[in-house]
């Protein structure tokens, strides 16, 4: 099963990479707020016929959660807003690996910490020379970038 869902997690990679392509390139023309707006508006949509059809849950203990958990559906949103903002400027794949970076230094300071009823994981330099090394891949991105453009 681990399996099947490592190949479901590297499938949501490359829709992410597609996905954060085409709305750099509708950007160009709607605007930055007006596609990462569509681009909800949308998923609400499908998403509520989902819901509908296959929710397993009970949409209103929304009401029940603490109230900081609600801060999700923002970071989600600054995510995409951000995404579509970068792309245009400095590719698919740059955003990309930025974004990888952004996500395991935060990852990893959330795993130190325990924030959020994580499991707690000491921050420990085998780890954090993984994303040195992505740092180092970043720098070689935009090295290729600027090559490119020229």
């Amino acid at each position: 099963m681990s399996i099947i869902m490592a190949v479901l997690a590297l499938f949501g990679g490359v829709t992410l990479s597609a996905q954060s392509s085409i709305n750099g390139a509708f950007s160009k023309k709607t605007g930055t707020f007006e596609t990462s707006f569509f681009t909800f508006l949308t998923g609400f949509m499908f998403l509520t016929v989902i819901v509908i059809f296959f929710g397993e849950g009970n949409i209103l203990n929304l009401v029940e959660v603490p109230k900081w958990q609600l801060i999700c559906a923002i970071l989600g949103t600054a995510y995409m807003l951000l995404t579509v903002l970068s792309v245009p400027f400095i590719g698919v794949t740059a955003a990309s690996i930025a974004t990888v970076i952004g996500q395991l230094g935060g990852s990893m300071l959330v795993d130190h910490f325990g924030w959020f009823g994580s499991t707690q994981i000491p921050f420990e330099w085998d780890r954090a020379s993984g994303v040195l090394l992505m740092i180092l891949a970043l720098f070689f991105i935009f090295q290729g970038n600027k090559k490119a453009s020229k």
